[in-house]
């Protein structure tokens, strides 16, 4: 049976989007450790043709069951499979879009000439401890007869390809302007981007200093990183924006529904101490618990404001008001930000993703 190129592309983009949470989260897909030891290899090793091919008959195999992915080549028997083709349309395009190193085809150099994944290929290669650990591993798949199983595998598989991507280094895509139409549009795919609530943070940043900048205010804006301790230096949410060493406004970004007892905590640990009048809850999402809103004017009965605003419509709505102008200062803030060492490169990949996409669409 021909391998269904839509259906391979669709399970490697739904992976990979699980895989990169994975690592987000720094928890690594659970497989064997030994099989973890050779995939380890692979990515160890300097021919990427590897671990490249090894994606591409895993995607074969959970295609087809009856194939043999030791036959890469069409004319090498009814069970062998189309691996070049695979690659070619699925594989490489998936690792140059997602900005992951790799070669410009394993078939076009390691493995030419009907070459098939066995001992008698290993004369020849430059690593072949590495091609041991790649045909150990295809052992491994082959010994497989679940879908889940093998989705595992891919899943790992995939991890370890973010990871390798993070050792990397990916570039930034740079645009001159934006509409407010692509505006719109871009903060919508960012914000639903797993980003462990990265992106939220650094678009509210960025657009509080293109407002400061572009009004001349004379606000201090401090911020800190995700689940990040308020500092005893007096930080009393994840952005302070000071004026005169007073807190003018204080705010929590977040990607979870606020809840009433969320709100009761923050006033009691952070805004009352601090004597915070101004206070908001960047939420990504329109949901909103009434009794959190209720507390919320409880709050403001005894003059602390406490309220809670929609990130992509706020970024819209200061966006528009700042003009053309203000609008040319956001994007290189923005850009600044995100370019940061600790700023994890899937968030880059994912900017430069969205980015091409949402200025091809113009």
């Amino acid at each position: 049976m021909p391998t269904d190129f839509d259906s391979a592309r669709k399970l490697l983009s739904t992976t990979f989007a699980q895989a990169e949470s994975d690592l987000l989260r720094g928890a690594p897909p659970e497989v064997d450790p030994p099989v973890a030891a050779r995939l380890d290899a692979l990515f160890l090793s300097r021919t990427q043709a590897y671990r490249e091919v090894l994606l591409g008959c895993i995607l074969a195999r959970v295609e087809d069951r009856s194939i043999d992915i030791r036959l890469p080549y069409v004319g090498q028997g009814e069970r062998a499979f189309n691996g070049r083709t695979l690659d070619e349309k699925v594989v490489n395009p998936f690792l140059k879009d997602k900005q992951i190193p790799s070669s410009r085809g394993p078939y076009l150099g390691v493995f030419r000439r009907n070459v098939r994944f066995d001992q008698a290929t290993r004369r020849g290669l430059r690593d072949t401890p590495a091609y041991d650990a790649l045909l150990a591993v295809l052992s491994y798949l082959e010994s497989l007869e679940s879908n889940e199983d093998i989705g595992f595998l891919l899943r790992y598989l995939l991890y370890r390809f973010a990871r390798l991507r993070e050792e990397s280094t990916v570039p930034l895509a740079r645009v001159q302007r934006l509409s407010l139409r692509q505006y719109a549009a871009l903060f919508d795919r960012l914000l639903s981007t797993p980003s462990g609530g990265r992106f939220p943070v650094l678009l509210v940043v960025a657009c509080l200093k293109a407002i400061q900048q572009h009004f001349g205010l004379n606000w201090v804006i401090e911020y800190q990183g995700i689940n990040v301790a308020d500092k005893a230096s007096g930080d009393v949410g994840d952005i302070t924006i000071r004026l005169n060493d007073a807190v003018i406004l204080a705010a929590e970004v977040t990607e979870r529904i606020v809840e009433r007892s969320r709100v009761v905590s923050t006033f009691a640990s952070k805004i009352a101490p601090a004597g915070v009048l101004d206070y908001l809850f960047y939420v990504t999402n329109d949901a909103r618990d009434p009794q959190a809103i209720q507390q919320a004017e409880v709050y403001f009965s005894q003059g602390h404001e406490v309220n809670f605003v929609d990130v992509a419509s706020w970024l819209v709505m200061n966006l528009t008001t700042i003009g053309a102008k203000g609008r040319c200062l956001f994007l290189p803030l923005f850009l600044d930000l995100l370019d940061a060492a600790e700023i994890p490169r899937s968030m880059k990949a994912a900017w430069n993703e969205q980015i091409n996409k949402i200025t091809q669409l113009s």
